[in-house]
């Protein structure tokens, strides 16, 4: 027998085949955090060197940059 996949969307159904979990919405909790803590003003980019030595980091400060680096490799 096949093991049941986690429900990791919240909505009772478990990851069935073809399914989708959007997992960027659950990710971003606190928008803006990440500029917030590493002393970006609002409506600014961070540069990239900055937020390179940035996903070295520990805890959530390097978790926030890791996926900041990973969301803007998707396309707009």
């Amino acid at each position: 027998m096949a093991k049941k996949f986690p429900d990791v969307s919240g909505d009772g159904e478990g990851m069935k085949k073809g399914g989708k979990v959007n997992w960027i919405q659950d990710a971003i909790k606190k928008p803006g955090a990440l500029k917030a803590s590493m002393g970006v003003k609002k409506g600014e980019k961070i540069p990239a060197k900055k937020l390179a030595v940035a996903t070295k980091k520990p805890g959530k400060m390097g978790q926030r940059a890791r996926l900041a680096q990973t969301l803007s490799k998707f396309k707009k």
